[in-house]
């Protein structure tokens, strides 16, 4: 399963019909889709706490997937409220249902006076009502000791050793990359990708500007983790890797950041070199292309920093640059849409960079193909097939022609950010920043005199998987 989408978030065009005919009647008020199969299903939405006549609704989180249903309504039939009951400290159940409330509540509009919901998990405000709600919002990374001891009971608790250790050569195994703009997770069983997730949290916000880490940035982003955490723990993962980046290099206090996940994930994150980034991301980014196709380049455009990797087999040169689709964004684009001056001036930084890397590698201009990777490109190359849902397959090693580029760029460049956000293939929430990526991906064209890019989403994470693997 993956989660789709940032807090708040409205539900993505097609997925009200899909939700129409699971709950086998119309939705009756706004919703989001927070988990997904892997194919894309929806299988728990967040309601929002009011429905559109102003009536409170209770109950945030709905499990639409029909056999996890079957599942757990056949739990509930052989005594299953009953038996959580038993086995539940009940001053931890009012815990979990005091946090929902909380939750539900902090969505609420701003000076709302009407009527509001009240309860928690599934109406109740205490004991147990519904495993459903409880395991729907677990599922969702809800703090919930019920829909832990459901989920349990429906696939079993993590195992360990007859010590009590993990095992050390187990296969499962996550990477999460936490970069300036986005925080993603990686659930691999030997190399097999199990379950990809993103969330924007714009953890390098300011950062060019402040060399700090913002209070509410770090918060965001540690709420992803522990949303993480809560799905390494149902899969029963037992080793990862958290690697970060740009943003953390750059900040003062990445240290309280780093105590704080390191808390929350149980293992510390790590603070990569550009050097160590670059070479992660080649190594994912190239296992599945065939060697005589290269030497290819290798290009992340991230939030803060862009890497540039050259090689076929393996690295043969790497270089690191300040410039990525958040840093170039707060530096020059400062109007909506971009005055023409604010894009001549970003694009000109950028191809100062570049003269950077052909001077680092010169091969960077005469590689047989350009690889690229992270959610500008990949942005690009869904905002030029028009795909109004994310589709793996289709972004997965398309072949975005420059002209294509060119093309989005001009369009994304001369919208308002309200007009921006309705494209599809662009996600609302990377709409503000996707102008100053683009000029980094578009300058690289033009500057190295590539005709086209070939899209990958193996990258950093694969890399970083691959690392635990041996």
């Amino acid at each position: 399963m993956s989660t789709a989408g940032p807090a708040g978030a409205a539900a993505a065009p097609g997925d009200r019909a899909v939700v129409a005919e699971l709950l086998g009647r119309e939705p009756r008020g706004a919703f989001e889709v927070v988990v997904r199969a892997v194919d894309g299903r929806p299988v728990v939405i967040r309601n929002a706490p009011l429905l559109d006549d102003g009536t409170p609704m209770p109950t945030s989180y709905w499990l639409l997937d029909p056999e996890l249903n079957r599942r757990v309504g056949t739990l509930e039939a052989a005594g299953g409220v009953r038996r959580a009951e038993a086995e539940i400290d009940a001053d931890e159940v009012a815990a979990a249902h005091a946090r929902y409330g909380a939750e539900r509540d902090a969505r609420l509009p701003s000076g709302h006076t009407g009527p509001r919901p009240s309860g928690g998990v599934g109406g109740t405000r205490r004991g147990l009502k519904c495993l459903h709600a409880h395991y729907a919002w677990f599922l969702a990374g809800g703090d919930d000791p019920v829909g832990r001891w459901v989920h349990d009971r429906l696939y079993g608790p993590p195992v360990a050793d007859p010590e009590g250790q993990d095992d050390p050569m187990s296969d499962l195994v996550a990477a999460i990359d936490c970069g300036t703009n986005s925080v993603r997770l990686l659930v691999s069983d030997g190399g097999r990708p199990v379950e990809r997730l993103m969330r924007i949290t714009r953890l390098g916000q300011g950062v060019d500007r402040t060399g700090r880490l913002d209070p509410a940035a770090i918060d965001r982003t540690l709420e992803v983790l522990r949303e993480y955490r809560s799905v390494m723990d149902r899969h029963g993962v037992q080793r990862v890797r958290m690697a970060t980046t740009s943003a953390s290099r750059d900040a003062a206090n990445r240290d309280e950041f780093f105590d704080a996940a390191e808390e929350i994930l149980g293992t510390r994150p790590e603070l990569l070199s550009g050097t160590e980034e670059a070479e992660l991301s080649f190594r994912g980014a190239t296992a599945e292309l065939d060697p005589l196709d290269g030497p290819f380049l290798v290009v992340d455009i991230g939030g803060g920093s862009t890497e540039f990797a050259v090689g076929s087999t393996s690295l043969d040169g790497s270089i690191s640059v300040d410039m990525g689709c958040v840093r170039m964004t707060e530096k020059h684009l400062e109007h909506d849409p971009p005055l023409p001056e604010e894009l001549s001036n970003c694009l000109a930084e950028v191809e100062q960079h570049l003269d950077d890397v052909l001077r680092a590698l010169p091969r960077a201009a005469a590689c047989n193909r350009l690889v690229g990777l992270a959610g500008t490109i990949t942005t690009a190359a869904a905002v030029e097939q028009g795909l109004v849902e994310h589709d793996h397959d289709r972004v997965h090693h398309f072949v975005l022609a420059k002209d294509a580029a060119e093309d989005v760029f001009r369009t994304l460049a001369t919208e308002s950010l309200a007009d921006r956000r309705h494209n599809p293939g662009l996600e609302e929430a990377r709409a503000d920043v996707i102008v100053g990526g683009m000029c980094v991906l578009v300058q690289i064209l033009r500057t190295l005199g590539y005709p086209e890019v070939l899209v990958s989403e193996a990258d950093i994470l694969d890399g970083l998987v691959m690392s635990q693997l041996g």
